[in-house]
């Protein structure tokens, strides 16, 4: 009978374009797939908690997909980690529920994203921060993300192309640190998010950190409910998928 797979999965999307399955391009979900149909020998579609951009990555990206099968969670996982490239790990297999689906039970997300704050480059995480140079006032960053904890309409911060019936979302908390080797990390956990919304948010922050924008500027771009209010968008390498919350 057919089973209900959890799994937990960690990937560098570095050399992928995005998450979502394409029939002409590499992407996570395609190769999973494609590693589980041939451990399976049955076809093997996997429902994710949501799609990442092409470079994007994520630490705890959920996802369930439903097979025929005796093989053991345990065992499945070693399998797929055995034949799938490196820069694809199962952290995590087990069975649930038939009524799991990784997407609709999500009740939140957490995403980090990374900037090097220094003059030189970085050569061994180039792939995975976004190198800014000059000093950034982090408290003027910080009033930023303060301002939009809580339930508001994001709409100047989505990219055309969301698949959404409303633009207004709920913040957790949005916070920001320095950690070592002049790194910052953004932190945001929200009941969900629109298209490139977490990138263009830290695009526009950043201007505030640059002392480009003050923190009223930054309220008026939110409730202008206008894209082209907000500043750029960030680089997809500095963002990570941290983990995935349900109930």
């Amino acid at each position: 009978m057919n089973k209900n797979f959890k799994i937990i999965i960690e990937y560098d999307g570095t050399e992928f374009f995005g998450w979502q399955r394409q029939n002409d391009k590499i992407t996570i979900q395609g190769e999973i797939e494609k590693t589980l149909t041939r451990i399976l020998n049955q076809k093997v579609k996997i429902s994710a908690s949501g799609r990442t951009d092409a470079g994007v990555h994520a630490f705890g990206q959920v996802a369930n997909f439903y097979a025929n099968t005796d093989i053991l969670p345990g065992d499945l996982k070693k399998g797929v980690n055995s034949l799938i490239q490196n820069s694809i790990v199962i952290r995590e297999c087990c069975i649930v529920d038939d009524d799991f689906h990784a997407r609709y039970k999500a009740i939140s997300k957490e995403y980090h994203y990374f900037i090097l704050n220094r003059k030189d480059p970085c050569a061994i995480n180039r792939f995975f921060q976004w190198h800014i140079r000059y000093p950034l006032d982090i408290d003027a960053m910080r009033q930023c993300c303060q301002a939009i904890t809580g339930i508001f309409d994001f709409k100047s911060f989505e990219n055309t192309g969301s698949p959404r019936s409303s633009t207004i979302r709920e913040v957790f908390f949005f916070n920001i640190n320095k950690i070592e080797n002049n790194r910052i990390v953004f932190k945001i956990c929200a009941n969900g998010f629109l298209k490139y919304m977490v990138r263009n948010l830290i695009g526009t922050i950043v201007l505030a950190g640059l002392n480009k924008m003050t923190i009223d500027d930054f309220i008026n771009i939110l409730e202008a409910k206008d894209r082209t209010k907000a500043g750029s968008t960030a680089p997809a390498l500095g963002l990570f998928l941290k983990k995935v919350n349900y109930s």
